[in-house]
């Protein structure tokens, strides 16, 4: 059994079609990357996945039980929790509570939440940040502080969307190592990332949308040189830079 499984999903807005009958799995220990150009329903999946949007066809499940209509901290209780391509923390209220906020859901007794607050932000790398205002971050702490608040409510499936955008070089390898590690400790990922480097590197498998609907699916060398993947969203400058 799939740890995820999507089927025949749809979603309208308007005259737009964000998402238009998707289907894949992912197994359980997994690293599956998302990718696309702009527009291409990737973030409107991840929305579907996870509670926030209603789909107008199609099928959702978790460990074989289906999640459409289930509210989203309904979904986030059973294990599938997500970050958001716009981080947007509490500013006023300091690393540590924003990430307590996260593990109530697991935990709650404030003192128990705020121990388990406390542990991820080690985890994630920012220790000495507990008692900074959320404002007061940088933007790759910002970008850790939405990865903590995540991973509080003790996820099996973490879905990522663009964790690495904006970030330079350094911040990005930082990041990439973070999430090698995270996925090391037993939770399976689903990935939206527009650095190919990075999501070349860390997924084991790629789906690639384009106009909602998905064009490729494979391991990372043969998306990276799959002729519709280039002329979609790769472009010719990319190949010969992909992995073999």
């Amino acid at each position: 059994m799939s740890l995820l499984e999507a089927r025949g999903l749809s979603k309208r807005f308007g005259g737009l079609q964000a998402v238009h009958d998707l289907s894949f799995a992912l197994a359980e220990g997994e690293m599956l990357g998302l990718i696309g150009p702009n527009g291409a329903g990737k973030t409107t999946a991840f929305n579907l996945l996870s509670g926030f949007l209603r789909p107008d066809a199609g099928s959702v499940s978790f460990r074989g039980r289906p999640l459409v209509g289930l509210k989203p901290h309904a979904i986030c209780r059973l294990g599938l929790a997500r970050t958001f391509q716009l981080v947007r923390p509490f500013p006023r209220m300091s690393a540590l509570d924003n990430v307590k906020v996260g593990a109530l859901a697991r935990h709650a007794h404030p003192a128990a939440a705020a121990a388990r607050a406390a542990a991820v932000l080690e985890r994630v790398g920012l220790a000495g940040k507990q008692g900074v205002r959320a404002a007061g971050l940088t933007l790759a702490e910002r970008k850790r502080l939405e990865l903590a608040r995540a991973l509080a409510t003790e996820p099996t499936l973490l879905l990522l969307d663009e964790v690495m955008a904006g970030l330079n070089p350094a911040e990005t390898e930082t990041m990439v190592q973070l999430i090698g590690r995270i996925h090391a400790d037993g939770v399976s990922i689903l990935l939206i990332e527009h650095n190919m480097r990075a999501v070349m590197a860390l997924s084991h498998r790629i789906l690639v949308l384009s106009f909602g609907e998905r064009i490729a699916e494979g391991p990372p060398a043969a998306i990276a040189n799959h002729p519709k993947v280039i002329e979609a969203y790769l472009g010719e400058e990319y190949v010969g830079t992909a992995p073999a």
